[in-house]
């Protein structure tokens, strides 16, 4: 007997090839990060981010409120997507242990048995899992940063404030770019046809969403090491200092 064409046969042509086309897209994406940063949203959201940095140093430790208001608003946006995925990762581990598929072969053109369906939520957990660690150390680092930037002697390197900032912005992308694979796998439980299409329509609205062609923003460059604020304090008591004297030496 000849080689038959089954309908499962979908599952091992589809669902790799869509999945390899989200991979190809996002190692193309972090080439072009690594590169050409300013060709990409991240690099120029990166970008502007490392200004803020610089620019809130400038003031009193004090006036710093906001900056430290700025960065709870992340925390308050990761911890919730971290919660999210974890609730559905509780989700997923209770649909594996339900021995009873409520998708039957009648709604699915494509290999609906029970070691596939085992696949797809192993594949579906795998990534919410992800997206759950890298919102966690978005958490971790944002806190950081707000303890850093809040310092009240002003003596913290720009660096250090600009890398923990960093890192928790790109463990942020990291998290959001599991839960697009998280999304296209859950299609996969739909059938292969409909994750190979999520996959394509994905990749063609991430890459309008990640591309970036306003120029970079040119921002005045503050002092580094010391913060700004500390420098521009002892300059003005240093002026003043100077004015004293050459008040005491005319009279």
């Amino acid at each position: 007997m000849g080689w038959q064409w089954k309908e499962e046969h979908l599952d091992l042509i589809l669902v790799p090839l869509g999945f390899l086309i989200m991979c190809i897209y996002h190692l193309f994406l972090l080439y072009r990060y690594l590169t050409c940063p300013h060709l990409t949203a991240i690099g120029y959201e990166n970008h502007n981010k490392k200004a803020w940095v610089e620019k809130m140093l400038l003031l009193d430790s004090k006036d710093r409120g906001f900056a430290v208001s700025v960065l709870n608003g992340h925390l308050s946006a990761s911890t919730s997507l971290s919660s999210i995925s974890l609730v559905l990762c509780s989700l997923i581990g209770a649909l594996l242990g339900n021995s009873s598929n409520f998708l039957t072969s009648s709604f699915i053109l494509g290999d609906s048995s029970r070691s596939t369906s085992t696949i797809k939520y192993i594949a579906i957990l795998s990534c919410f899992l992800l997206a759950f660690a890298c919102f966690v150390q978005t958490t971790r680092h944002f806190v950081h940063g707000c303890f850093l930037i809040s310092m009240p002697t002003g003596d913290v390197p720009v660096d250090c404030i600009q890398r923990a900032v960093l890192r928790g912005s790109n463990f942020w992308a990291i998290g959001l770019r599991a839960l697009y694979f998280a999304t296209t796998l859950l299609l996969w439980i739909f059938g292969p046809i409909p994750m190979f299409v999520g996959s394509v329509a994905t990749v063609m609205i991430l890459y309008f969403l990640d591309i970036n062609k306003a120029p970079m923003i040119q921002y005045g460059h503050s002092r580094k090491g010391i913060g700004g604020g500390l420098f521009k304090k002892i300059e003005h008591e240093l002026v003043e200092v100077f004015e004293h004297d050459r008040r005491q030496e005319r009279s």
